[in-house]
C-alpha cells in the first residue's frame, strides 16, 4: 500500500485547520475578554472629568521626565507606556521598583515625575518609590483601582481604573486590569502629544530607523544635490545634452536660463520621439519638455514616488523659487524602502 505523502498530509492538516468551526468554550472565552475590557473603557470614557485634565497638566509642566514603574504584570504596561509616551513627545523611562530600592532610585530626579501602576494600589515593592517621591517632593501619579489604597492616598493625582472583574475565570490573572492600564496610559500619551503639538515631522525624527520613520523622510533627506545634479545652461545642443545624460545617469537633463531657473528637460524618452539623423546637432530647447514635473524639497519621499509612478518617470528635479537644487530618482526611494 502506498504511504502518503508527508507534503500532501501536512496540506491536508492545514486545510482541517483552516476549516474547524469556532469551538463554543473559545467564544465564550473571547467574548467574555473582549466584552469586560469594553466594559470598562467604556466607563473610563464617561468617568473622565477635571482629574485627567490636572494628570495632564502636571505631566505637560516637569521640566524632567516621566519615570513610570509598576510592578509583575503592572510593570510590563508601564514599560510599554514609558515607551509609547518616549515616542511620541513626552520624554519618559521604566524604573523597575525592587531594583529602584538597590540603587536606580538615582535615576529620578526632582524635575521628574512619576507614574506608578498597581491594580490594588497596595503593592509593597513600590514602597520605596513612594516614600522617595514624598521626600523630595516629586509629583506622584498613581494608576490603580484601589481608589481607597495605600498608593491613592499618598499620590498627588489618582488615574482611577473601574471595578470591572479580571477575564480570568479563576478572577486571579491580571487581564482586564492590565489591558484598561494600557488603554489609559494610550489616552495620557495622546493627551499630552496634542498639547505639546507633536506633529508627524517630530515623529520621524524619533523613528529614524523604523518603517514609519522611512515613510516619513522628506525628499531633501536623499536628493542628489551640488555637481551631481545633471544640468546644462546657454543653449546647448543635443549632442551635448545626450553627453551630459550619460555622465550623470539620471536619465535626463535640466536645461536652465539666464536666471539659473529651470526652463525644460531633455528626457531618454524626447530622445526617441525626435529621433532623426540630424538628431545630434538639434538644439536641446527644441526638443525638450517644458513645464516638467517637479518637487519640492520638503515633500514626503511617499509623494515623489507617487508623482513618478502616476507619471511613469524615474526622475524629478527638486525645484526651489524656480531653481533646481537636486534631483531624486525612483532607485534612491525603493531602496529606501519607501514604497
Amino acid at each position: 500500500m502506498a504511504k502518503s505523502s508527508p507534503i500532501l498530509t501536512e496540506a491536508a492538516q492545514a486545510n482541517d485547520l483552516a476549516n474547524r468551526p469556532l469551538r463554543e468554550s473559545d467564544q465564550n472565552a473571547a467574548t467574555r475578554v473582549l466584552s469586560l475590557v469594553a466594559l470598562g473603557a467604556e466607563q473610563m470614557r464617561l468617568g473622565l472629568d477635571g482629574n485627567f485634565s490636572r494628570v495632564i497638566d502636571r505631566l505637560e509642566r516637569i521640566p524632567g521626565k516621566v519615570v513610570v514603574t509598576g510592578m509583575g504584570k503592572s510593570g510590563h504596561v508601564a514599560r510599554k507606556i514609558a515607551a509609547t509616551l518616549a515616542s511620541t513627545g513626552s520624554p519618559s523611562f521604566f524604573v523597575h521598583p525592587a531594583e529602584a530600592s538597590h540603587g536606580d532610585m538615582g535615576m529620578i530626579t526632582q524635575s521628574d515625575a512619576v507614574l506608578a501602576l498597581s491594580n490594588s494600589g497596595e503593592t509593597a515593592e513600590l514602597e520605596d518609590i513612594v516614600i522617595f517621591t514624598r521626600r523630595y517632593q516629586i509629583p506622584l501619579i498613581a494608576m490603580t483601582r484601589g481608589e481607597n489604597s495605600s498608593l491613592a492616598a499618598e499620590a498627588d493625582e489618582v488615574l482611577l481604573l473601574p471595578q470591572v472583574p479580571e477575564s480570568c475565570p479563576n478572577g486571579l490573572a491580571p487581564t482586564t486590569s492590565t489591558s484598561l492600564m494600557m488603554a489609559l496610559g494610550d489616552a495620557v500619551a495622546m493627551a499630552l502629544l496634542e498639547r505639546r503639538g507633536f506633529s508627524a515631522e517630530d515623529f520621524r525624527v524619533l523613528h529614524p530607523g523604523g518603517s514609519l520613520g522611512r515613510h516619513l523622510r522628506r525628499v531633501q533627506d536623499i536628493m542628489h544635490q551640488g555637481d551631481e545634479i545633471p544640468l546644462l545652461a546657454g543653449d546647448p545642443s543635443t549632442g551635448e545634452a545626450i553627453l551630459a545624460m550619460t555622465r550623470k545617469h539620471f536619465g535626463c537633463v535640466g536645461l536652465i536660463d539666464d536666471q539659473g531657473k529651470l526652463s525644460g528637460i531633455v528626457t531618454d524618452g524626447d530622445l526617441r520621439r525626435h529621433m532623426a539623423s540630424d538628431l545630434l546637432n538639434r538644439k536641446a530647447r527644441d526638443i525638450m519638455t517644458t513645464q516638467p514635473v517637479t518637487i519640492r524639497k520638503t515633500s514626503l519621499i511617499a509623494e515623489a514616488l507617487g508623482v513618478m509612478n502616476s507619471k511613469s518617470i524615474t526622475a524629478l528635479f527638486v525645484v526651489e523659487q524656480g531653481q533646481p537644487i537636486g534631483i531624486i530618482h525612483i532607485h534612491d526611494c525603493l531602496k529606501l524602502g519607501a514604497g
